[in-house]
């Protein structure tokens, strides 16, 4: 019997791990058994999100800032030192600067590509070796609905300020074809690449602005916004056995928003 949903055994690194969305994605997989290693800069924040984890023998924090390709290379090189390999790596965390469409500066277009595309590049260049190394493992992207479709604009009429800034969807869309190109390159590695495209999953506290909310539920197939957890499945499904035919794809959580 192949036990398709069970992550024991297997080594999975998140980048982000600790944030709103990523702390949903490391508590479904810790729940499935992985042994998971949040990276980031922050430790403290790490320590707070996860201080009434009941998993702590299976989650590891390791410092890595995603801007930097020497810090990436020592993480992944850290973790694979002390595990013997390395299984699935989620490439969640990103970092941005500006929100205007015309008033942009150069240097934050600049700032967001890097955080959102450019970052993904470099984690998924350093943790080939190891793969190969390991003859084969999974890389999971996050991306966006907005890299698949423009914002309905309409939505940010009354809230300006979470108006989404025209290098993220550009970023997000660069992140699905980066996927599709990997997937391509390194099938014969026997490494697995897919994307996974959130749709609307307003923290906590841009719920608390109720207008926006329904503007944002309006615009979806189910009628409501995303909560953390309904995202955490389809990586469960991407990092493991379940999906081992599966390579190339963007698997959308969105309720429906790129279908209406």
């Amino acid at each position: 019997m192949v036990y398709t949903f069970d992550l024991k055994k297997k080594i999975i690194l998140i980048t982000g791990g600790y944030g709103y969305l990523g702390k949903a994605i490391t508590e479904s997989l810790l729940f499935h058994k992985a042994t998971v290693y949040v990276l980031g800069r922050n430790e403290v924040k790490f320590d707070v999100a996860f201080e009434n984890n009941e998993f702590h023998s299976q989650l590891f924090f390791v410092n890595c800032d995603i801007s930097d390709s020497d810090s990436i290379s020592f993480a992944f090189k850290k973790i694979f030192e002390k595990e013997g390999k390395i299984d699935v790596i989620i490439n969640n965390a990103f970092y941005s600067k500006g929100q205007s469409p015309e008033l942009m500066t150069d240097n934050e277009w600049e700032i967001g590509i890097d955080g959102t595309l450019n970052s993904v590049f470099k984690s998924i260049r350093n943790i080939i070796p190891y793969f190969k190394e390991s003859n084969g493992g999974k890389i999971i992207n996050v991306s966006s609905m907005y890299g698949i479709v423009a914002p309905q604009f309409d939505v940010y009429n009354d809230f300006p300020e979470f108006l989404n800034p025209p290098h993220y969807g550009a970023a997000k869309a660069g992140v699905i074809h980066m996927t599709k190109y990997y997937a391509s390159y390194l099938g014969k590695y026997n490494i697995k690449v897919n994307a996974v495209s959130p749709g609307p999953f307003p923290s906590n506290n841009v719920q608390k602005v109720t207008g926006f909310i329904k503007a944002l539920e309006s615009k979806t197939c189910l009628n409501t916004v995303g909560k953390p957890e309904d995202l955490a499945g389809a990586f469960v499904f991407l990092a493991s056995d379940a999906s081992n035919y599966i390579t190339g794809q963007n698997i959308i959580v969105d309720g429906g928003w790129t279908s209406k």
